[in-house]
């Protein structure tokens, strides 16, 4: 069996009035004098235990912590409503950041953990020194919007709990911890997690963390409905990736918040999850022949998520705000395992307040 928490890292039960969250610390030394505190929040289809070597390679005065969202980790199993977007998921990490007392902190969010953390901006008061986007869920969610975050259909056809592999979800389901087929959790993490080829002392523990998701039509993937657009379904109401579809998450007003935390944007090079030409958008895999019936480009084009991404931050800079976006060219979706010293050094600076001018 694998040792998931890490020497030096505490696993503290946190109950608040919306659920009881694991969160993992690696408190500040206390010779070092005043602390910075640090928040994680992880993607989807993983949990707080991929941050621990982060956590763990941070500078003493630094606090570092890391929360499990609902259904995820060692948090409380809760269903998701994917009405709300994000929404569940931010409202959650609002009440964990009260519940543990923080202020001034610096938000880190991974992938859909990225979405998280800006919905959780818009919608809650809270006392943010800086965000870091990590390879971000786009501002208009996964899926099925053009290069302006316009719906292609009205349904969202293509997004949401459909898209979901069900040889993977059921291997999930199984706890499958082998490398015997292309759909298993750890064949998928090697395969899109990190850049082909990559591997690590922790492979065992990431795999552990994937499993840690909760399965079912109010967690993950979530339901859906049929449609009369190409693919033949369009997002449902429950369940976690119905909560990124374009017709439930958009997260571009941002741009009008009236404080403006600094943002650093870093994105892995190669990554095939959160892309212009993602591996798991349908309408690309449609162009590529994977998926048959593809109506063309005109109809339904790959979703442009880091043009996206960058358009919305570019605006963010004009009204007010600030970001740096930080390419990590040897990395795929995890430039924190992939490229671990550059990336701390990137987030030390953003701690220290030297990420603030745009890219």
């Amino acid at each position: 069996m694998v040792d998931t928490i890490l020497p030096g890292i505490t696993a503290l039960s946190v109950t608040t009035p919306r659920y009881t969250a694991q969160v993992l610390e690696r408190p500040a030394d206390a010779a070092a004098g005043a602390a910075r505190t640090v928040l994680f929040v992880h993607g989807n289809v993983s949990s707080s235990l991929f941050w621990q070597p982060t956590m763990l390679a941070l500078p003493g005065d630094v606090r570092a912590l890391a929360v499990d969202l609902r259904g995820f980790g060692g948090s409380e199993v809760l269903p998701v409503d994917a009405a709300r977007g994000l929404g569940d998921f931010a409202e959650d990490l609002a009440s964990a950041i009260a519940e543990v007392g923080l202020a001034d902190v610096h938000l880190v969010g991974w992938s859909m953990g990225g979405g998280v953390v800006l919905q959780a901006l818009l919608e809650h008061e809270l006392s943010v020194a800086s965000v870091t986007l990590v390879n971000p869920v786009s501002p208009y969610g996964f899926g099925a919007t053009d290069a302006t975050g316009e719906l292609l259909t009205a349904d969202a056809a293509g997004s949401g709990g459909g898209g979901a592999n069900p040889d993977f979800i059921a291997r999930l389901r199984d706890g499958d911890r082998s490398a015997d087929a292309p759909s298993s959790p750890r064949s998928v993490y090697l395969g899109t997690y990190v850049t082909p080829g990559f591997t690590s002392e922790h492979d065992d523990l990431w795999v552990e963390s994937m499993l840690t998701t909760a399965i079912g039509e109010g967690n993950y993937p979530g339901d859906s409905r049929a449609s009369e657009n190409w693919p033949g379904f369009a997002p449902g109401d429950r369940g976690v990736l119905n909560t990124m579809a374009p017709t439930r998450f958009d997260v571009s007003g941002i741009v009008d918040l009236p404080a403006k935390p600094p943002i650093l944007w870093i994105r892995g090079a190669n990554d095939v999850i959160v892309s212009d030409t993602s591996l798991f958008d349908l309408n690309n895999l449609g162009a590529l022949g994977v998926i048959p019936g593809w109506p063309g480009a005109e109809v339904a084009p790959p979703q442009p998520m880091i043009a996206q991404t960058r358009a919305v931050l570019e605006r963010y800079a004009e009204r007010g705000g600030s970001y740096r976006e930080a390419v990590f060219a040897a990395s795929g979706h995890s430039p924190l395992l992939e490229e671990p010293e550059r990336f701390v050094a990137e987030l030390i600076a953003q701690l220290d307040g030297e990420s603030t001018a745009a890219a």
